[in-house]
């Protein structure tokens, strides 16, 4: 038997398959699409330039609410500190008092005298150096936001309402009255 050699026969050749009109890309279509695209992609840029602002707002009201908050907090650290300063020199003016009046009382010992004036000096040294002032009274006219009148009396002397005599000195700490100075006013 002989062996048959069968030659390989041609592929037939499939006729070319028509793409229905409809799905044939067109150059009408292709320009839609394209605009569609570009539409979108507008859109997306807008959204995230909007979104780019409130960012910056934001931070721009945040930027703004430290610095109020920085300043504020200096502004409170300051009076708390001055507020500090006047209760501990109130606490001091009955100590510096006794001493005033310790060095005005009559005595016959001189070296008291001069070691209480020494200290009334260093007091008011320091206090010139911590901005405490003393009020000035005596002979002046009568200002009820540094005086306090505790009586009127009559008199020859002065002008009616001008201070004569003076029972407790009155202070300031830098221009802010720490306590008044307690008075005799005229009449």
């Amino acid at each position: 038997m002989a062996e048959e050699i069968k030659e390989p026969q041609p592929e037939m050749e499939q006729p070319e398959q028509e793409v229905p009109a409809s799905e044939q890309p067109c150059d009408e279509q292709v320009t839609i699409d394209m605009n569609a695209i570009i539409e979108g992609l507008k859109a997306q840029a807008e959204a995230a330039e909007k979104k780019a602002e409130e960012a910056k707002d934001t931070l721009l009201r945040t930027a703004a609410e430290y610095d109020n908050f920085r300043k504020r907090s200096a502004r409170e650290q300051s009076a708390s500190y001055s507020s500090g300063m006047a209760f501990a020199i109130e606490k001091m003016l009955p100590i510096l008092d006794t001493l005033d009046m310790a060095a005005n009382a009559p005595t016959q010992d001189e070296n008291y005298k001069k070691g209480v004036t020494m200290t009334l000096d260093k007091c008011a040294e320091v206090f010139k150096a911590m901005g405490v002032e003393e009020i000035p009274a005596l002979g002046l006219p009568f200002d009820p936001s540094v005086h306090a009148a505790v009586m009127q009396q009559p008199s020859e002397d002065a002008e009616s309402g001008t201070v004569l005599q003076v029972f407790q000195k009155g202070y300031r700490l830098n221009g802010k009255v720490i306590r008044c100075a307690t008075v005799i006013v005229a009449e």
